[in-house]
């Protein structure tokens, strides 16, 4: 009879983290001005990595309406460097797909890991249908400012339920965070109230979470490249489902042995150490430098360094050791075939040893005609991975959070490289003024795969004015990264 609950059917009060949750995606004020500008940083660089996957089929033929014909004109949300049109949850679908397929939208890393842009996908769906319905209905559109504070709540919401709760230690994967976030800003930005937020919200953690089964080795493969996009496209859907009036659920999280917190979480309760404001879209890492798994980021700019030195001996090496940290040996240290590109970008070896031999670590080269080059494979055998202790603290120290690596190349003659070490990605706090140039530059390549020139110097020119950015209306927006 232990595993029988609670049989008493009096309704409690809502669990508190719901409430919160609700709360600061209902009325709490944005005033930070590093925030919308960071927020537009975000914005950008996610839509320009969404923009390059659209080179690669893998990532095509999932796009568009569910079934053919299934188009939502004129009132559907538009997708970026597309002619679609799609009713908000399969645009969500498509955007959260392209964004986070590369890999190589911004990052958070803490307890849990996670791309809190990848919230991107429910925001740009419901705000563009939501534009489009009330321009229909002579009501205003809305501005790409309310756009940017729900990226910067939604980046909140992921990233604080992502400081001490670990989720992935139970098996569970980081895009739940991804469900949580969308359905709160989804259903704000929808018209709901607090209450039918707060209804969203239990909903989606009712949902339970995925399983990082496809990010793992032996069964690493491409959902991991579209899981956020059927994160955020059920975030939507919640909260459509809220705004019709459906009834949410008090003790979703803390009712006992139904709840989230003892099916999910084995008993552990979520916890938020610090209070909802705009910490984490202030501090949120960018991929700057290389699509690659971020806990990579910095052994990848160490191999960078080591090219010149070791790309004509490359017979001549007898090892390389390569330095980690706890979390970065937990999810992408990873030996023997790689069987498709979502398995290469992540294996530290395989972003160690690209760059070692041809001096770049580009998107391309996670695919068959690079991967299939023996070097690679004969310098990965070469490499050992293993743990600084000072590197795993600093990774949860809240005032440094690095993400620390080293690589040090050992020859056949007995002697060694410089052991190169990067504690900060160039996407880091930081590193900010060095990256947000290179950030720049990237979101300008990223739209010339793309876009005419005339069509990307608007562009260009309009992200440029942040003041202008703001009090533009956001179908407008939408409409210069259309194609139909």
């Amino acid at each position: 009879m232990s595993n029988m609950g609670i049989l008493e059917a009096k309704r409690p009060e809502f669990d508190e983290l719901l409430s919160k949750i609700a709360k600061y995606a209902d009325s709490f004020e944005i005033t930070s001005e590093l925030a919308y500008e960071t927020a537009k940083y975000t914005m950008i660089d996610a839509l320009g990595c969404g923009i390059l996957a659209l080179k690669y089929p893998a990532c095509t033929k999932l796009l568009g309406p569910s079934v053919e014909g299934a188009e939502f004109r004129p009132l559907g949300s538009k997708i970026p460097g597309t002619s679609y049109q799609l009713e908000p949850i399969r645009a969500a679908f498509n955007v959260g797909a392209m964004v986070r397929w590369l890999d190589y939208n911004d990052t958070w890393l803490a307890a849990e890991w996670g791309h809190p842009s990848d919230n991107l996908g429910a925001i740009w769906a419901v705000a563009d249908y939501v534009s489009r319905k009330n321009l229909s209905q002579g009501k205003a559109p809305l501005k790409v400012k309310t756009v940017l504070e729900a990226m910067i709540k939604a980046h909140e919401i992921q990233g604080i339920l992502a400081l001490e709760n670990c989720f992935n230690k139970v098996g569970l994967d980081h895009v739940l965070l991804v469900r949580i976030a969308s359905t709160a800003v989804a259903a704000k930005l929808l018209g709901c109230n607090y209450d039918e937020i707060r209804n969203a919200v239990s909903n989606a953690f009712i949902d339970g979470g995925a399983l990082r089964t496809y990010r793992h080795a032996p069964n690493t493969g491409s959902r991991k490249s579209w899981a956020a996009g059927d994160a955020s496209s059920r975030g939507v859907d919640l909260a459509l489902k809220a705004k019709s009036g459906e009834m949410g659920y008090p003790s979703a999280l803390s009712a006992k042995f139904w709840g989230f917190e003892d099916v999910k979480m084995k008993g552990q309760k979520l916890v938020i150490p610090q209070e909802f404001g705009s910490y984490v879209m202030e501090n949120v890492l960018f991929k700057i430098s290389f699509p690659a798994e971020f806990h990579a980021q910095t052994a990848v700019e160490c191999a960078m360094a080591l090219h010149n030195e070791v790309k004509d001996r490359l017979d001549d090496i007898e090892k390389i050791v390569i330095t980690t940290q706890e979390s970065g040996h937990r999810i992408i240290n990873k030996t023997g075939e790689l069987a498709n590109p979502a398995d290469r970008d992540h294996c530290i070896q395989y972003m160690v040893a690209v760059p070692l031999i041809f001096g770049r670590l580009v998107a391309d080269d996670y695919e068959d005609s690079i991967a299939s080059d023996p070097r690679i494979d004969a310098l990965r055998d070469k490499m050992e991975v293993v743990v600084d202790p000072r590197y795993t603290k600093e990774y949860l120290d809240s005032d440094k959070r690095s993400i620390a690596n080293a690589v040090e190349i050992y020859y056949k003659d007995g002697t060694k490289s410089q052991k190169v070490e990067v504690e900060y990605p160039i996407g880091h706090r930081r590193r900010r003024d060095e990256g947000i140039p290179l950030l720049k530059a990237k979101f300008k390549a990223n739209l010339a795969t793309r876009f005419s020139p005339k069509t990307c110097k608007i562009i260009e020119d309009l992200v440029n004015d942040q003041r202008a950015l703001e009090s533009y209306n956001f179908n407008e927006f939408s409409d210069l990264f259309w194609q139909g």
